[in-house]
């Protein structure tokens, strides 16, 4: 479980405020979405939340293990063995392969597996090739193997689909949707397109730095049944 308790950034000299008190749990291996609008908080939660970010106050304990607490480099650590990173933009190497960016993820925690999830996203036929080569949802199924084949407890996922016409980008959530069932990992997700939230467990919107609601989806829709 990650409990996040009392969470506050600020930015600047402190007069940017952008998460004001955040409270918030999330349940091992669940699917969550969390909404609202340009500025409200969104990418500040996550970037907090996964540790990339230090909070100013408040703890976020991944099963009772305050990430706040620890160095740089023990949180570098903690990060490397636990947390997987998708975002909109792809940051993949342009010119290696494939199967190469996929294994520097792999290389993090000695998984040697990693062909497996070239192929389970649907590119061991171009493992060979380079991102330049690919289209753009090509190039985000790769992101997505890579953060994957750091075996994480918990993928985080910023606008995945934000660059993505809309069948690739059910493509791309359907595959999300498939590797996480599969793993059993946990997935917290930001989007701007409010129709992803019925495919979730659990639904959070934020707006000026709280969340403002938050509820569970009593029956999920798939990436193909949802509106767009």
């Amino acid at each position: 479980m990650i409990r996040l308790t009392g969470i506050k950034k600020s930015y600047g000299r402190g007069e940017n405020q952008v998460l004001k008190g955040i409270d918030l749990c999330v349940r091992a291996g669940e699917f969550v979405v969390v909404t609202g609008a340009s500025g409200s908080g969104k990418s500040t939660l996550l970037n907090v939340t996964s540790g990339l970010e230090r909070a100013d106050a408040g703890s976020v304990e991944y099963d009772g293990r305050d990430i706040e607490a620890l160095s740089d480099k023990e949180r570098t650590r903690f990060r490397r063995q636990n947390i997987g990173f998708v975002f909109q933009q792809y940051y993949l190497l342009p010119h290696v392969s494939v199967e190469k960016n996929v294994q520097m993820g792999a290389d993090l925690v000695g998984n040697r597996d990693y062909l497996s999830l070239i192929e389970a996203v649907g590119l061991l036929e171009k493992r060979r090739k380079k991102p330049t080569e690919l289209s753009g949802g090509e190039q985000q199924r790769v992101s997505i193997a890579r953060a994957l084949a750091k075996k994480p407890k918990v993928l985080f996922l910023d606008e995945p689909t934000g660059a993505l016409d809309e069948g690739t980008g059910r493509q791309v959530l359907s595959l999300i949707e498939r590797l996480q069932r599969e793993g059993k990992f946990t997935v917290i997700m930001i989007t701007h397109n409010q129709n992803v939230a019925d495919m979730a467990d659990e639904v959070i919107r934020m707006n000026s730095g709280r969340i403002v609601e938050q509820r569970r989806n009593s029956l999920k829709k798939t990436a193909y049944e949802i509106g767009w």
